[in-house]
């Protein structure tokens, strides 16, 4: 049975489990955003709504600016599912206008950025697992800081980073990748042949859901100093750690208004990296889609979405979760 096929299956068997409810749940509009874990995240929620909660849900294609404008402007769509805090500066006014509430930290973990080393490094070397032992021994790790493409605002803060640390000095070379396509296969490859890696990656990604890898200590997050070495001109780069990136499902206030019941479920819709780095693994792998690849959630993953319905989403939906 294909993929696509199985999540018709699964809707169908959920439907016989609901035939005897009437339906509550009006128009939803939800957004789906333009790269892989949103459109997994809405594809989760929109069966989860249809099949529980008996809405009728309309997915809005987007990206971060997209739909904080249509929401600022038009008051739809009704939910944003994966928004990314840092890349929607006008939000808290929105907030603060009482047009949008946060429902829920989507990513329970918030977004990582990250200097990583692969765990069969770590396991060989412990040392490696802080930056004091990558710049005592810089040949473990091949003597190369693996940084991100030219354009990305990750390039700077590790280019201020590298300064603060002088990783020159202790002769490690800086490589900017030409594209986040090579930065991913320079970990597979370095995977594949067990050689030293040492530099940035980001998530939840399939990368992170495939590799095993360590997350590096350089020290704790200071704000200000964080700031500067985000700047394009920072005078004086320092030593601090990523922030988490705050990852939110937003909701507009008329809506929770209109439908406090989807609201709430919608405030209990949360994935830890983990799962999603794995589920994006799959989907990779499997070259799915990424409704294929919300089937693999639900399917694998039970335990953790039968939390968060209702007691009669629950028994609607008791053939798919036996």
């Amino acid at each position: 049975m294909s993929f696509t096929l199985k999540l018709t299956a699964v809707a169908f068997l959920a439907t016989i489990a609901a035939t005897a409810a009437e339906a509550k749940c009006e128009d939803v509009t939800i957004t789906e955003m333009n790269w892989a874990s949103g459109s997994i995240v809405t594809g989760i929620s929109k069966f989860l709504m249809e099949q529980g909660y008996g809405c009728k849900v309309t997915v809005a294609p987007s990206a971060t600016a997209t739909a904080v404008t249509s929401v600022a402007e038009t008051g739809q769509p009704d939910i944003v599912t994966e928004l990314w805090l840092n890349g929607a500066p006008s939000y808290p006014d929105l907030v603060k206008a009482g047009k949008v509430k946060t429902l829920a930290k989507v990513l329970s973990d918030g977004g990582i950025d990250a200097w990583w080393v692969p765990k069969y490094l770590v396991e060989e070397h412990p040392e490696l697992a802080k930056i004091d032992g990558i710049l005592a021994h810089p040949e473990w790790v091949g003597g190369k800081f693996h940084n991100c493409p030219e354009g990305w605002g990750c390039k700077i803060t590790n280019g201020h980073l590298a300064e603060a640390f002088d990783l020159k000095g202790h002769g490690i070379t800086v490589f900017d990748h030409g594209s986040g396509e090579t930065l991913a296969a320079a970990i597979a490859a370095a995977y594949e042949n067990k050689q030293p890696w040492f530099g940035y990656y980001w998530g939840p990604t399939s990368v992170l859901g495939k590799y095993d890898m360590v997350k590096v200590d350089i020290g704790p997050y200071v704000a200000d100093v964080h700031a500067c070495n985000a700047a394009e001109s920072c005078s004086k780069p320092g030593v601090s750690a990523y922030p988490p990136a705050e990852v939110v499902t937003a909701t507009t206030t008329d809506f929770e208004k209109r439908e406090p019941e989807i609201a709430q479920l919608m405030s209990k819709v949360s994935f830890t990296n983990a799962q999603m780095s794995e589920t994006l693994a799959w989907q990779e792998d499997k070259k799915a889609s990424a409704e294929e690849a919300a089937v693999h959630f639900l399917t694998t993953y039970k335990d953790v979405w039968a939390g968060w319905l209702s007691p009669e989403a629950k028994e609607k939906l008791s053939a798919v979760l036996q």
